[in-house]
């Protein structure tokens, strides 16, 4: 076993860790606005003097599992009129297609217990073009691509810094850090470089006034103690000064009120900056940086070295030595991971995406209730917040490290991101991926009703119920790890808060009581015709293909779990056969069995859509080919004959329907009948209909596109789709990147044509139908092509053009960095990759955020 799996199974290692946020302004945990104005309560200007109330944030940060001490890097090009603290970025409002970090910084690499961890940040020797950012994405239309930092020309001439952080753990609570910076100009330049260790501001609310402190041990020591952490030492080679000031809110600065601590947040930068009399002389406070004023000559380097530790006669004698021990023992523990992946390229961008999802664990602190109620030694609330957002998720306590879809653009959790993470997660430490999944279904979470939190924006929200589905995935990658012992206790802990949540998605999302659902958008902003979180024109409801088949795949993921629980408990075989029951109604509903008007299935266009259903019973199909329409190929489960018959009442269920309701069962794709090797197959889709959706799904001029399965058909590129309703006109044109439209608020680009987390799904349900049909079923992959291929083979078709958007093509440039030819064949940019939010349908260009390594990072799953 590698030491780092040792590490894993040891107490304490993860206790230190990436934790601190990339952006804590702009959330709507910081936000006491009347109006929930979000971005324009705390902006990026004001949070270097602001004293934050949930969080902090900071460049390459590291903090303990509280978030009670804090180290992060801040350098200074003296060019710039404020240091670099955090990252810059636009605000929802100041872009073109919403907010977007206007930053280059990569995450490289990682274990699991963050025994050792590498990032890098391109820091431009001349002014930070700040306003220009701002002022050039306010100009731009939405038919215009966002204008970003290398579209500055400032890259250009190689005048920047790369400042690479390195951090690696001797023990769980003595951590190394390693500071190099490389000037990759011709010319001399000079950087300040200031290593900042901080205290969480915990004592201005008016719960407990402790103050923990920070001091000046000597020249090149900081003593830093807290009641809750003790003491520690931050050891600094060689430091030119130490300055010390208050993590306390500079009020005259930013209200005009004259009661500003002497030294507040912002007293170094003020110092630094413009000479400011604004740190303490006396050498102590509750924030600290040790100034290094670097002068490097062009084509060389500089080293910085750092211990944060709890050891008082820690040094640097065995620095270099243990920075390589814990390297080669990432190494080692990434080759076992790697062992079946041969190909170079593959494992560089396999072993970046695993580092992507680690360094976006982030320290999330959130209490519903005080932020609605206020804090006893702030100002009241309006009382509007009692009515705004989040207002009846009062029980909602989060104090948790949690793994963020993006720590900039994303810095919250997303129920549905989530699971996803969890998935990817459980190749590298499935107990972390088990520990998040449980999380969102604890009482502090999950709402008393069953319903679970989307998102920070709004907990209201629906997202697809795929927790269940991450569970069992997670709990047969345990499983395998642990050489066939599956943890059961986690399967059923989490399986009885699902049934709740099961049940609340049956009570409040089926309006009528048909198993015919509506979930609003369910994470599809822009594809459909209409904002589906909004009241539709003329009053009515759509009754949704991909809400409805969303639950159907729900009810076979608890039934396939209830399944497994079944074969050490018999009480889950009445369980099954409920969910299975479930299913039948739901298989019923989308093809009209018993209603009126229902079915979402076309017979025309071999299609399912949504349908808009109006007062009054009348109905009309919103004939849009998207990816609504493919989700009821995630409902598919296929099941060993021993697996039922070890279920009694399931098998003796399956038997009524098959007996007395014959017009559901003939629905049902091959749940009756066994293959070969003994198993069954439960599926929305008989062949007929899952070739016919097929044929749509890999078809060139539709879906299918060389980087991966479209989420609108390419179709609408020429022949844009068009309602008229009410007297308005309702259009969905394809765009191969970002949206055109501002029907779903600034940010419209959310949802894109490649997507990852579909698409995985789309091949995970392939090898689904192929585990059942085998190698005689086959289709014609792409359509026209005359080539027949069997449905694993789909699906690694499917895989190989995904991974394609990452791998360097037949001119070795990769598809992910677009036109940027700094990005494609500069030796310092080419092979550091960035894990978008979905990508471009035409071509595979990274589009969106650009480190959503969370779902994203399920690009790992495909090599």
């Amino acid at each position: 076993m590698s030491a780092e799996k040792i590490r894993l199974k040891q107490a304490g290692w993860k206790k230190w860790g990436p934790y601190v946020s990339d952006r804590q302004w702009g959330t709507v945990r910081e936000d006491y606005s009347s109006n929930g104005d979000a971005w324009s309560f705390i902006s990026h200007d004001m949070a270097r003097s602001k004293a934050y109330r949930w969080g902090e944030d900071g460049i390459a940060g590291i903090c303990d599992d509280h978030q009670l001490l804090c180290f992060a890097i801040a350098l200074w090009n003296k060019k710039d009129p404020i240091i670099k603290e955090r990252y810059f970025g636009l605000s929802n409002p100041e872009g073109n297609h919403g907010e977007d970090v206007k930053e280059l910084y990569y995450y490289l690499d990682s274990t699991p217990t963050h025994s050792y961890m590498k990032m890098l940040y391109k820091y431009p020797q001349q002014q930070f073009p700040y306003s220009k950012l701002v002022d050039e994405n306010r100009k731009r239309s939405r038919d215009e691509a966002e204008y970003e930092l290398l579209d500055t020309g400032i890259f250009d001439t190689d005048n920047y810094f790369d400042v690479k952080v390195e951090y690696a753990k001797d023990t769980a609570d003595d951590i190394l850090i390693r500071i190099t910076v490389h000037n990759r100009g011709s010319n001399a330049a000079s950087i300040n470089v200031l290593p900042s260790v901080w205290y969480r501001n915990t004592w201005s609310w008016g719960y407990d006034d402790y103050q923990p402190r920070i001091s000046a041990g000597s020249e090149s020591i900081i003593e830093l103690y807290h009641r809750d952490l003790g003491e520690y030492w931050l050891f600094a080679e060689n430091p030119q000064d130490v300055l010390f000031c208050d993590n306390e809110t500079n009020v005259k600065k930013l209200y005009n009120v004259d009661e500003s601590p002497l030294f507040p947040k912002d007293g170094i930068n003020d110092h630094l900056v413009n000479g400011a009399s604004t740190v303490n002389p006396r050498k102590y406070g509750t924030k600290a940086a040790v100034n290094y004023d670097l002068h490097i000559e062009g084509g060389q380097h500089a080293c910085i070295r750092l211990r944060l530790t709890k050891k008082a006669e820690a040094g640097f004698t065995d620095f270099d030595q243990l920075f390589e021990l814990r390297k080669a023992e990432a190494d080692e523990f990434y080759d076992d991971i790697q062992s079946t992946v041969k190909d170079n390229e593959a494992r560089l961008i396999q072993r970046q995406a695993f580092a992507g999802m680690l360094w976006s664990k982030q320290f999330y602190y959130y209490n519903i209730y005080q932020w609605l109620s206020g804090d006893p030694a702030g100002p009241a609330p309006p009382s509007s917040r009692w009515n705004m957002r989040n207002h009846n998720w009062e029980h909602l306590t989060a104090l948790e490290i949690i793994s963020m879809p993006d720590k900039w653009e994303y810095p919250w959790f997303a129920s549905w991101d989530l699971a996803f993470h969890c998935i990817a997660f459980s190749k590298i430490d499935p107990v972390f991926a088990k520990r998040q999944l449980v999380l969102l279904t604890r009482e502090w979470y999950m709402h008393p009703n069953g319903q679970l939190p989307a998102y920070e924006w709004e907990f209201n929200d629906t997202n697809p119920p795929i927790h269940a589905l991450a569970s069992w995935k997670v709990y047969l990658a345990d499983k395998e790890a642990n050489s066939g012992e599956g943890d059961t206790d986690f399967l059923e802990r989490v399986f009885h808060k699902l049934m709740l949540n099961f049940t609340w998605w049956v009570n409040r999302k089926d309006k009528e009581g048909k198993n015919i659902f509506q979930g609003g958008f369910l994470g599809l902003d822009n594809i459909g015709v209409f904002d589906r979180n909004a009241p539709l024109p003329g009053g009515g409801y759509i009754e949704q293909a991909d809400g409805t088949s969303w639950m159907a795949m729900y009810s076979l993921n608890l039934l396939r779990i209830s399944t497994e629980l079944a074969k050490t408990n018999k009480v889950y075989s009445d369980v099954a056969a409920k969910f299975f029951d479930h299913f039948m109604y739901i298989a019923g509903a989308l093809a009209n069995i018993g209603q009126d008007n229902v079915d979402l299935w076309d017979e025309e266009d071999n299609f399912f859509y949504d349908q808009l259903r109006f007062p009054g019973c009348s109905t009309e199909k919103l004939k849009v080919r998207s990816i609504v329409g493919l989700i009821p190929l995630f409902a598919v489960e296929v099941m060993d004959e021993i697996d039922i018959h070890q279920s009694p009442v399931f098998s003796d269920t399956m038997k009524w329907f098959y007996d007395n309701r014959p017009d559901l069962s003939k629905l049902v794709s091959r749940w009756n009948e066994k293959n070969s090797q003994n198993k069954h197959l439960i599926s929305l889709l008989r062949g007929y209909r899952m070739k016919k959706l097929l044929r749509r799904m890999l078809d060139e001029t539709e879906f299918l596109s060389d980087y991966g399965v479209r989420s609108v058909s390419r179709y609408y590129l020429e022949h844009p789709y068009h309602l008229r309703l009410d007297g308005h006109v309702f259009s969905v044109k394809y765009t191969p990147a970002e949206s055109d439209s501002g029907l779903f608020g600034g940010n419209s680009n959310w949802r894109g044509p490649i997507w990852m987390p579909i698409n995985f799904l789309l091949i995970e349900s392939l090898r689904k139908f192929y585990d059942y049909y085998g190698d005689e079923f086959k289709v014609e992959c792409p359509v026209n092509s005359g080539n027949l291929v069997t449905l694993n083979e789909v699906a690694d078709e499917l895989s190989r053009r995904l991974s394609a958007i990452f791998l360097k093509d037949k001119d070795g440039r990769r598809p992910v960095f677009g036109h940027y030819d700094k990005m494609q064949t500069d030796p310092q940019f080419k092979d550091h990759i960035l894990f978008y939010e979905y990508f471009d349908g035409d071509n595979g260009r990274g589009v969106g955020a650009s480190h959503q390594t969370g779902w994203t990072g399920l690009v790992a799953c495909f090599f």
